[in-house]
């Protein structure tokens, strides 16, 4: 049972929350805080000093003081008018994220916000009735006002939901249900609006989808270097303990331990080639760059998963403080880095997948394979992943590095890490489809080395591919085993065949592999 606004929420535990595989609830220790919290709250409402957003206006009409009768229909309003987000709606699991960070972010008690509406968020969480998101409209500054708005409309009875398969209006809901708006009191509105749960739902999948590509890297890498007849020497730990970078060595140890006892590397010890190519040699370099960017990426998640981004923050009933908690730049950095990363990881899987089909390696022949001329055989397959790889460099220009003013200059510098995140997930689902080329490259060439064997886990991951592709002697509609490859890596099966077979790869496992 994880205990919302207690316990210390991981990116593993926040998605294990949202597909129902972990309990989450209010304890009574959390309900005394909150219910404090919003005592603080009600206190100042009735008092005449200006406190932000609880009986001011907000943004540019912070100095705005509001009277006490008018402080429900303005919490109302500001969910009415800064619902302005357009285009398609985020994937409910993203939705579902939101919610949860938001509680756990309310439930800390530093929100006033009422026990009644923190109660509702979670009969959201756990009844599967996700509210409809759209995509576009946060600049992530003040918070992403415009997606939480959309998150939060249900409680007033507003909005629309996904619902038992079904997207349909928060009446119908209502209607069905017997279901009634929650009361919005002072400050609810603002709590509920201000935070970065938009950016971070997005972060969080991120962490989760670029771990995976790392994760397939190495492993495509390891085939590649055993269809290639490729060196070991590159992986050599004495090696990287001369430049001692922690993803660096990571990767060095990973590929290490997957050509272990391998009878295709015994073939060529004693080969005239001198060095490999780049894409080859240095995977530990490129890989474990991308590695040190997923883990800032990580870590920074990890702080705003239990952090509070609301505005003000109530500490008591004489001590508030109006700050900027809510400011999405110390996440827009790290997700226009590993964005970047992401990038890079198909930029050298592409160049692997080329050098694959210049037969210039013993035992593979030109474009994978035996019989050219009437075949293309794989050329065409590295032309996709080269498009893909070039529309992710296009993808690259970091968002963090703009800025528009808005809210009439009170809110003039913006992250804009709102677009950063969801750039960085498309960047990620493209790397996806360049990986499974490689795949289709790397498993062709590596049949062509039998009757040699592998290490025990190549062999084992190269035998599971053929079982899902079979071996192509002709031309034939590669898109069909592109998407099949897609699947198969989705389906992280070559990912887990490979812990079953390494438990430990180097002493900075707990870093790379555990979030």
């Amino acid at each position: 049972m994880f205990q919302y606004g207690i316990d210390h929420l991981t990116v593993s535990k926040a998605l294990a929350i949202a597909k129902g595989e972990l309990e989450a609830a209010l304890t009574p220790t959390c309900k005394e805080k909150v219910e404090l919290s919003y005592q603080y709250v009600l206190a100042i409402a009735q008092d005449e000093p200006a406190v932000y957003g609880i009986n001011t206006g907000f943004g540019p009409l912070c100095d705005t003081k509001i009277n006490k009768e008018e402080t429900t229909k303005l919490q109302r309003n500001i969910l009415l008018s800064h619902s302005v987000g357009v285009g398609d709606a985020i994937d409910p699991e993203l939705s579902k994220l939101m919610l949860i960070f938001k509680v756990h972010a309310l439930a800390q008690g530093h929100s006033g916000i009422s026990l009644e509406i923190l109660e509702r968020l979670i009969w959201h969480i756990d009844q599967d009735v996700i509210p409809v998101v759209p995509e576009q409209g946060s600049v992530g500054a003040s918070g992403d006002l415009a997606p939480l708005s959309h998150l939060v409309l249900p409680l007033i009875g507003e909005g629309e939901v996904f619902h038992q398969g079904k997207r349909i209006k928060t009446v119908e809901l209502f209607s069905s249900t017997g279901m009634q708006s929650v009361e919005l009191h002072a400050k609810a509105g603002l709590a509920l609006i201000n935070g970065t749960q938009f950016i971070l739902a997005h972060a969080t999948r991120l962490v989760d989808e670029l771990y995976a590509g790392l994760a397939h890297a190495d492993i495509m890498g390891a085939l590649m270097i055993e269809g290639l007849l490729g060196s070991k020497a590159p992986f050599d730990d004495r090696l990287h303990d001369l430049r001692p970078y922690p993803g660096n060595i990571h990767v060095a140890n990973r590929i290490w331990k997957f050509l272990e006892g391998s009878e295709i590397l015994d073939s060529h010890k004693n080969c005239d080639n001198v060095q490999d190519p780049y894409s080859l040699r240095c995977m530990p370099q490129v890989h474990g760059s991308s590695r040190t960017a997923w883990l800032h990426l990580k870590e920074a998640v990890e702080v705003e998963l239990n952090a509070v981004t609301d505005n003000p923050v109530i500490f008591s009933k004489e001590d508030s403080i109006s700050g900027g908690n809510f400011h999405g730049q110390p996440l827009a950095l790290p997700i226009d880095y590993a964005c970047l990363a992401a990038s890079e990881l198909g930029n050298i899987s592409d160049r692997r997948s080329y050098l694959s089909l210049e037969g210039k390696r013993d035992r593979t022949p030109k474009l994978l394979m035996t019989e050219t001329g009437t075949n293309s055989g794989f050329m065409i397959v590295q032309y996709t992943t080269a498009a893909l790889a070039s529309e992710n460099k296009g993808l690259c220009f970091p968002s963090s590095a703009d800025s528009i003013p808005t809210s009439l200059g009170q809110e003039d510098h913006v992250s804009m890490g709102s677009i950063g995140a969801r750039k960085a997930l498309r960047v990620c689902e493209n790397l996806t489809k360049i990986l499974a080329g490689e795949l289709l490259c790397a498993a062709q060439a590596f049949d062509f080395k039998k009757p040699l064997r592998s290490s025990a886990v190549l062999n084992h991951v190269h035998d599971h591919i053929r079982t899902v592709i079979s071996h192509a002697k002709e031309d034939r509609i590669f898109s069909d085993d592109l998407n099949k490859a897609i699947e198969l890596l989705k389906s992280r099966e070559l990912i887990q065949i490979t812990k079953d077979h390494l438990e430990s790869f180097s002493s900075y496992d707990e870093l790379f592999e555990q979030y």
